[in-house]
């Protein structure tokens, strides 16, 4: 009989599941923190140093200045700062969708030191002449014009200082914040004035005559909503009290509103198209367990975000990346799953038979491939910076709700499915024709099933594949010696400045542009098809000055807020070391655990082929002379954990068909295991790297610019991945194999976990 009541359970659970996605996308959408690469804002990374000399760093000073910090940060109004402490006395703050980030640097690094000078830049007052709390942003009398008052401790003391200055010629009284002995001057921040800059001092008023008064107004310059915005930040500022400590800035990078809201709609539009892709892929060659497939996937990707959000993580285009590729290994979950069912049809076994047998066989390899790209997120998310830190924890979540909805959710709508009785006989809709069924009573195994590879000898070819991975690592070797890596500013040093335009760029004209702002020679590089966008490069890192008057001279001009990233040489040499520990981290983590779950020769086969594959990425961007970055560092750990799922999907074959053998006699036998497990595997490989490839292929296409490279590096080992699982890790083991045979004396016993010695798999 027909068991109606689970199609209607099936079709319950499709209907509230979207319903519940429908209604409440919006809102989740809504409550998603952008980072500042997609609405725009900065991220300073101080290193906290002495104020005077002689003065030391210790963790209580760190503390007060990040609790300062903090105070001014909430002026601006940024609805989720981000201050964190870190080790080496460093301070990183990270403000997303802050309006005015010029203004927000100048608040946040200034020490709050006010000083009250005369045109010769002698110290008349200083902050310690001020009553601690006095400081009110206020109006000038009959004027709108916003103002900001002071509170002296003594009025005679300020009566003669005026006195003095109305005498003087120009009888001007400056005030500043953090002047600067031998660097900063009145005369040279007139000559800014004159060039149509701000200057550096608060305000420079004339004194006519002496002023018996313990209040001050500081006014002039603070008309329109913009002032009134500032006059309030200058008297927060000195409220807040001074900083104990200076900062230097060791690394920043800022991002324009509008280079954000480009880099999320395209890089969303791209993903969209991604998806939609991978959904028809799953549905043409699966049929109905590809439309669960598609149910699962919608799933996945609605309930990462809701698990993103509840940990108030902060969405960067490197996340939207991590949870696009996360839909490829949801993808894989089901894939492995499906395969092994139709692999049970085709042997002649009952619908219900193959569901159980499959997902039973399935489980344990789904749950080693997602493991390993486990270890390569958690080396990313402890090593990793900023946005790659954000790729991590995105790629994290992924993992988890794929596994959960990929062996969970997929197997209870399949067992309705199956366990409806409606399509018992008709296989076709699993993807097996009636012609492809054999007769179970014959005693076929899946392991004696023709596949469409078997023309193909893998360990016949796999030697002068060997040679030409080998060549290439040689020729990869030359590329690298002869012409090195195009290192970035994360790397080396120095800053990078994006331009856009809503018109093609001139080159010369934008050189003319910087050299009026008197900045160092930069290198030039129009970038993107309509040339609309163009990259500026320093050897040497921009100072602050110089990154606020590139930011207002090319705003006004292109329309555009621009791009600036700076890394000091003590970062750029950091991050490289934190990169090149991660690699050797991840591959060390990941040889351990094959290891221990299969065998040493696997895990170190395996190890070398996820060597190869990084190595075929750098040597790659070398020779095409991409820029690297750390997402390109991403990019490679991420290649490590996709390589490393399909090399573990392989072995687990291999582990299955030395089990049915039970006694190695021969080479040959060796060959016959490798042959007939990449045959077995080969079909779930190529749909794996493919639908993962389509969502690639979208991002280079249509993403946003600044994860192109991101992208090539994905595109380059997915492919290599392929190659080296085929032709590296599983063909190497059958040599070393081959090796242990003629040492054992030409025979081998293949024990299970069971035999009475409790010995591991192989001996």
């Amino acid at each position: 009989m027909k068991k109606r009541s689970r199609i209607i359970a099936f079709l319950l659970i499709a209907v509230l599941l979207f319903s519940l996605i429908g209604g409440t996308a919006q809102k989740l959408m809504k409550d998603v923190n952008l980072g500042l690469d997609l609405q725009g804002g900065f991220e300073v990374l101080y290193q906290v140093a002495p104020l005077d000399k002689g003065d030391k760093i210790d963790e209580e000073a760190v503390k007060a200045t990040s609790k300062t910090l903090e105070s001014r940060v909430n002026v601006l109004g940024v609805s989720e700062p981000k201050i964190q402490i870190e080790e080496g006395n460093r301070i990183r703050v990270q403000l997303a969708g802050v309006k005015n980030q010029n203004e927000a640097r100048k608040i946040l690094s200034t020490s709050a030191n006010l000083t009250i000078r005369d045109a010769n830049d002698n110290l008349l007052l200083s902050g310690k002449d001020l009553v601690q709390g006095g400081a009110k942003q206020g109006f000038k009398q009959d004027s709108n014009e916003a103002a900001v008052s002071l509170k002296l401790k003594s009025a005679s003391k300020f009566r003669d200082v005026t006195e003095k200055v109305s005498k003087m010629n120009p009888n001007v009284m400056v005030i500043w914040m953090d002047f600067e002995e031998g660097k900063d001057s009145y005369k040279k921040e007139q000559e800014r004035v004159q060039q149509g800059k701000e200057p550096k001092y608060v305000s420079a008023a004339s004194v006519d005559q002496p002023i018996n008064s313990e209040n001050v107004e500081i006014s002039g310059g603070f008309a329109g909503q913009d002032g009134l915005l500032r006059a309030k930040q200058i008297a927060d500022l000195l409220n807040s009290g001074s900083l104990p400590v200076k900062l230097n800035e060791v690394y920043s990078t800022s991002v324009g509103a509008q280079f954000g809201q480009d880099a999320l709609h395209k890089t969303l539009f791209a993903s969209g198209i991604g998806v939609g892709l991978i959904f028809l892929f799953m549905l043409f060659f699966y049929r109905l367990p590809g439309l669960i497939a598609v149910i699962t996937l919608s799933a996945y990707i609605y309930l990462t975000m809701l698990a993103f959000n509840m940990i108030n993580g902060v969405l960067t285009l490197p996340g939207i990346a991590a949870l696009v590729l996360g839909v490829g290994m949801a993808v894989d979950a089901n894939i492995i799953m499906y395969e092994r069912i139709k692999d049970e049809l085709k042997i002649g076994r009952s619908l219900k038979q193959a569901y159980h047998k499959g997902s039973q066989s399935s489980f344990l390899t789904i749950f080693d491939a997602n493991i390993t790209t486990v270890l390569a997120a958690l080396v990313l998310f402890f090593f990793g910076v900023s946005s790659v830190k954000g790729f991590a924890t995105m790629l994290l979540l992924a993992i988890l709700m794929s596994f959960i909805t990929s062996v969970f959710l997929t197997r209870i709508l399949l067992s309705l499915i199956v366990h409806s009785n409606f399509f018992n006989r008709h296989f076709s809709l699993f993807g097996v024709s009636k012609k492809k069924r054999h007769d179970l009573a014959q005693g076929y195994d899946i392991h004696d099933l023709h596949t469409r590879w078997d023309g193909i000898n893998f360990v016949k070819l796999a030697k002068p594949l060997l040679a030409l991975a080998l060549a290439s690592i040689i020729l990869g070797s030359i590329s690298l010696a002869v012409f090195g890596l195009n290192l970035g500013i994360d790397f080396t040093q120095g800053s990078r400045v994006d331009v856009k335009s809503e018109q093609v760029i001139d080159v010369d004209t934008l050189r003319k542009d910087l050299e009026s702002e008197k900045l160092p020679e930069g290198t030039i590089t129009l970038s993107g098809s309509d040339k609309k966008t163009a990259v500026v490069q320093y050897k040497e890192p921009l100072s602050k000055n110089e990154i606020n008057d590139v930011k207002s001279a090319l705003s006004d001009k292109y329309g555009y807020e621009p791009n600036v990233n700076t890394v000091s040489p003590v970062i750029g040499k950091e991050l490289a070391k934190n990169a090149m520990l991660a690699t050797l981290i991840a591959s060390l983590g990941i040889i351990l655990y094959v290891s221990v779950r299969f065998e040493w020769r696997m895990g170190l086969t395996a190890v070398l082929a996820l060597l190869h594959d990084a190595f075929l990425i750098i040597a790659a961007f070398s020779l095409i002379r991409l820029e690297v970055d750390m997402t390109f560092i991403a990019a490679v750990l991420t290649i490590i954990g996709y390589s490393i799922n399909d090399t573990i999907v392989t072995f687990d074959r291999v582990r299955e068909n030395l089990q049915k053998i039970k006694v190695i006699t021969s080479p040959d036998q060796i060959d016959g295991i490798v042959n007939s497990s990449i045959r077995q595997t080969m079909t779930r490989s190529i749909n794996t790297v493919a639908t993962v490839i389509i969502v690639v292929i979208a991002l280079i296409l249509l993403g946003a610019s600044s994860i192109f490279s991101f992208g090539v590096a994905l595109l380059i080992g997915l492919i290599s991945g392929v190659f080296s699982s085929v032709f590296i890790a599983v063909p190497l083991w059958g040599m070393l194999k081959k090796r242990q045979l003629k040492a054992n004396g030409g025979k081998l016993t293949v024990y299970t976990e069971k035999t009475k010695n409790d010995e591991k798999i192989y001996v």
